[in-house]
């Protein structure tokens, strides 16, 4: 589970920055004498927006009051609809709170009713397109984007959505294209950190590393660059430097003391590390800011790594019965691995039937049918995602597992050896299960494998193979002495 939570809490580190991203934001003038005042909170956040930017939490809460308090007075005003709508949502994917959303959908409604889409509001078209992604609703997402970006081809702020919206389809290709056109539009921490993205997800760990390096470089704002540390230090745990991953989100929270991502990306590191009661208290704290699905799964599988079963089932009974959103995937592995497998395999394949094919919910739903007795089915889609591009350890672990029981011993073995080459501290419950069983498997045998082996026995007895013209080797070892 780990790759893929460090995956969501990569991609929320900068969601602030296409949620917030709408155009024409309401900035107050100048004082009335003297040069002009210092931006205050709401000014401060209209600005980050403008950039493309994450805004404090305070600020956003500021320029959400500023807004309503203005809408109260001028009803009519479509773009501060459009600004409170998408505020709301950045918040409630921030603070993981629902009840931002539909907030957030009726504001963004009575804009368009204020100023139709056909009359080109394309802030509420676009504030509407990061609502559906903030609730993992992928192809909406995309129909949002494309809309708008038809609309108006060089408006850069619809690039992030369709990147996130394409990733979420499965849809690579599309989203490092978007990369592209983002790249020939704008500049920037923001667009570094999406490249940063996007080069993850096609497995280019050094170029990922660098992007978000040179994000962190560009950050303007406190909050921007915790956002950017974060990620930096994500991208080091995904690469089993968790020290390394340790002292990155150190730096992010002696910027913003309270970061959601980066506590998680604490405690995740200190797991990692074997510092499994500091790390128990570094998830408490996690959860006490940001109760995201993915950190109580990893919570909660840290506490059954511990022998703390009471704990463990109660965060596994508030995963199963809260209200979330973007957590298919989890909720899939929480019932493969520690409830009903099948269900998961009834909630997965829903979410592959509308359209949601990431590498997330792929690995997920191999996983599920592996532990529902269908091996063979599970393997299609383990290498679907593992042959995508993302190095992923427990990728690699779900499919080694699956070759496994499918007798595939080789295969079996390379990937469940790729997982701990990748981290050997992925998971406290899994790394150790990966250990067992590559011990189960052995040593590979110096034997040929069985449907090569009758050809080499003949090819021994006769010289050379039959059929075979004068002067061809007589034996593999022979083929492998003349280079062939």
């Amino acid at each position: 589970m780990k790759s893929e939570n460090v995956a969501r809490s990569v991609l929320l580190a900068g969601v602030g920055a296409v949620l917030a991203a709408t155009a024409l934001l309401y900035l107050p003038g100048p004082g009335p004498q003297g040069p002009p005042r210092p931006p205050g909170p709401a000014e401060r956040a209209a600005i980050a927006a403008h950039a493309g930017t994450q805004a404090a939490l305070p600020d956003l809460a500021a320029l959400i009051g500023d807004r309503e308090k203005w809408l109260r007075a001028h009803p009519e005003d479509a773009v501060s609809w459009a600004v409170l709508g998408t505020a709301y949502a950045e918040r409630g994917t921030r603070l993981a709170d629902a009840r931002d959303f539909p907030r957030a959908e009726r504001a963004l409604r009575r804009s368009l009713e204020e100023r139709p889409a056909a009359r080109g509001n394309l802030d509420a078209q676009l504030g509407l397109g990061v609502l559906a992604a903030a609730l993992g609703d992928w192809r909406a997402a995309k129909e949002w984007g494309e809309r708008v970006r038809k609309a108006e081809p060089k408006r850069w702020t619809v690039h992030p959505l369709l990147i996130e919206a394409y990733s979420g389809l499965g849809d690579y290709a599309a989203a490092r294209k978007a990369l592209e056109d983002y790249e020939k539009l704008h500049t920037g921490a923001a667009v570094r950190a999406r490249a940063a993205q996007v080069y993850r997800d096609r497995g280019w760990r050094e170029d990922a590393g660098a992007a978000a390096l040179d994000a962190v470089a560009l950050a303007g704002s406190a909050a921007e660059k915790a956002a950017a540390l974060s990620r930096v230090g994500d991208l080091a745990w995904e690469r089993g430097e968790a020290a390394e991953a340790l002292e990155q989100h150190g730096a992010a929270l002696r910027l913003v003391r309270d970061h959601g991502p980066s506590l998680a990306g604490r405690a995740r590191s200190l797991a990692a590390l074997g510092r499994s009661q500091e790390a128990g208290a570094a998830w408490e704290a996690a959860l006490a800011r940001l109760p995201l699905p993915e950190y109580l799964l990893e919570a909660g599988e840290l506490d059954e790594s511990l022998g703390r079963g009471a704990e463990a089932r109660a965060r596994f009974e508030r995963l199963r019965t809260g209200r979330w959103v973007r957590a298919e995937a989890v909720l899939g592995l929480l019932e493969a691995d520690h409830g009903d497998p099948a269900a998961a395999v009834t909630r997965l394949r829903a979410e592959w039937a509308r359209g949601h094919r990431s590498v997330q919910v792929a690995d997920a739903l191999g996983w599920a049918l592996y532990r529902s007795g269908e091996p063979e089915e599970a393997l299609e889609f383990a290498k679907r995602a593992t042959d995508e591009g993302l190095r992923s350890a427990l990728f690699s672990y779900h499919r080694g597992e699956i070759e496994r029981a499918l007798g595939l011993d080789g295969p079996a073995r390379r990937h469940l050896e790729e997982a701990l080459r990748i981290h050997p501290s992925f998971s406290p419950l899994r790394a150790p299960k990966a250990r067992e069983a590559l011990a189960a498997l052995g040593e590979p045998s110096e034997e040929l494998p069985a449907e090569l082996r009758g050809g080499a026995e003949r090819r021994a007895g006769t010289g050379r193979q039959a059929g075979a013209p004068d002067g061809a080797p007589g034996s593999v070892r022979e083929a492998a002495a003349s280079g062939a």
